[in-house]
């Protein structure tokens, strides 16, 4: 019998788990290293056009970004609730900064840096968007290696790998245990680290469409290419997990999971602790609610 897809993302000091409608954050208080387990409603506000195919992987993403972002500010406020925490307009501005970073950095200067090669503008559009997609996975590379050495983003990837051995033991059906979540992999095919792999190639081959216009032209085509690139990315990596066992899906994903080894780490025991008591609240029947007295 087949247990229902579960996915989670890693938080300041927890994990939030997600089963369908279901979601449920897990913190451990850095003041008494308590683990406080809350609820936290999804917003599905494209239940319909989530369905359509190409059109739901930027629903989809909508949601889980704003899910996300909701999830790491509680997260915060939990583990660390004597400091003070970016409010809502603190925490959007935040966010749009950067989006405007990441556009900067992932779209624009690796754009421009090819096009200032002497003979490259000229040539194929295709040889032209190879060299652009290299210098924007070397990009990629750096920014993941550089963080990954930051302290707390450090914590943040060991709750990353807890989050995915977590899942595997739930996914075999084992007991959830922090033994048999620790003997499983930090690696796994449905990670979010994936889809951005699978973005950076298709974005590759879809912005070779574009030709090789004015530098700002070629700036706005990226830009406007951007949702076809995240909706053909969602429906690969949505193929790939449903299709994992297949030989040559596995060596197709397999730039993923590689990746995923700078975005996972080796998570202790106490972590692994704090993924299966979010697990749990998403997976479990809800507490049966008191019957209203009578009157």
């Amino acid at each position: 019998m087949s247990v229902p897809v579960v996915g989670g993302q890693a938080l300041i000091e927890g994990v939030m788990m997600q089963n369908g409608g279901r979601v449920a954050i897990a913190v451990r208080r850095v003041e008494d290293g308590e683990i406080i387990v809350q609820d936290l409603p999804a917003r599905g506000r494209f239940t319909r056009a989530s369905r359509i195919p190409l059109l739901r992987g930027l629903f989809r993403l909508y949601d889980m970004l704003s899910l996300g972002i909701r999830a790491l500010n509680l997260s915060a406020s939990i583990a660390f609730p004597e400091e003070d925490q970016p409010g809502t307009i603190g925490s959007t501005l935040t966010f749009l900064a950067a989006i405007l970073i990441a556009v900067g950095g992932f779209i624009v200067l690796p754009l421009y840096l090819a096009s200032i090669i002497p003979g490259l503008h000229e040539g194929n559009s295709i040889i032209l968007n190879l060299v652009e997609g290299a210098i924007r996975i070397s990009f990629f590379l750096l920014y993941l290696v550089g963080i990954s050495r930051m302290k707390e983003i450090r914590r943040v990837f060991q709750y990353h790998g807890a989050e995915h051995k977590t899942v595997y033991a739930y996914e075999a059906g084992e007991d959830l245990t922090i033994m048999n979540a620790q003997k499983h992999t930090t690696l796994h095919p449905r990670c979010g680290t994936a889809f951005l792999v699978i973005v950076l190639i298709i974005s590759i081959l879809i912005f070779s469409l574009a030709g090789t216009p004015a530098l700002w032209v070629r700036i706005l085509l990226r830009l406007l290419l951007l949702p076809v690139v995240a909706g053909v990315s969602y429906e690969l990596l949505r193929f790939s997990g449903r299709n994992y066992d297949r030989l040559w899906v596995k060596v197709l994903i397999k730039p993923g999971l590689w990746m995923q080894r700078l975005t996972t780490a080796e998570p202790s025991d106490d972590m692994v602790e704090v993924a299966i008591a979010s697990l749990k609240r998403v997976t479990l029947p809800p507490p049966e609610q008191p019957a209203p007295p009578s009157l």
